[in-house]
């Protein structure tokens, strides 16, 4: 399957238009539960006022709410990206802490954060589970799994550790535009023959 996703795309890359991993790190709280098109439209005016800790903190949540108010939850996003930088500034320099556990204790970020966060700014090979991988993993037999740390977990165990860096990114946008939720595009799906879904979708006419 990797090798497939492999050679159609060598070096998938987040949709997430950021510069650094501090703007990383909100583009990606910014996009739990929204689409990356809808937080790309919002972030260019953001991080043109905001894009170091201490202008978000200057910015101010109010400012912060009126700026990304076209994105989904947008209030309390404002509230945790403003937090969020307050706490890199007093307790990590200013600087988006490398390890999970820290990044776990900022207002807003969760596993699948953090595992964004560490794989793209940092290089680790952390696999977010976002829900897209989680339909694909489950309905293609590659991961099953009634939860996201179970799918995370079985995918860290039968991802070869070569593919295990991109893994994430093939597989959310494999799940984003061919193995869509309501019609999956099987006829044109490069993993179909080795894919357990049934019945598959078929061709349009």
């Amino acid at each position: 399957m990797f090798a497939r996703l492999a050679a159609r795309d060598p070096e998938p890359e987040t949709e997430l238009r950021y510069t650094d991993p501090y703007t990383l790190l909100v583009a990606v709280v910014l996009s739990a539960q929204a689409t990356d098109a809808s937080v790309n439209k919002a972030t260019p005016a953001l991080f043109a006022t905001a894009d170091t800790p201490e202008k978000m903190v200057a910015l101010g949540e109010k400012a912060v709410t009126e700026k990304i108010k076209t994105i989904g939850l947008y209030r309390n996003k404002a509230k945790n990206v403003v937090a969020l930088s307050r706490k890199l500034i007093e307790e990590h320099g200013s600087a988006v802490p490398k390890s999970r556990e820290a990044l776990e204790t900022l207002p807003g970020v969760g596993r699948k954060t953090a595992n964004v966060v560490l794989n793209v700014a940092f290089g680790e090979p952390t696999i977010a589970i976002d829900t897209h991988i989680f339909r694909v993993s489950n309905r293609t037999g590659l991961a099953p799994g009634k939860t996201p740390l179970k799918v995370e977990e079985t995918l860290e165990r039968v991802v070869p550790a070569r593919y295990k860096h991109n893994c994430h990114h093939w597989l959310i946008l494999h799940g984003r535009y061919v193995c869509k939720a309501r019609k999956p595009e099987c006829w044109r799906c490069i993993i179909a023959d080795i894919c357990v879904f049934k019945p598959k979708t078929p061709a349009p006419a």
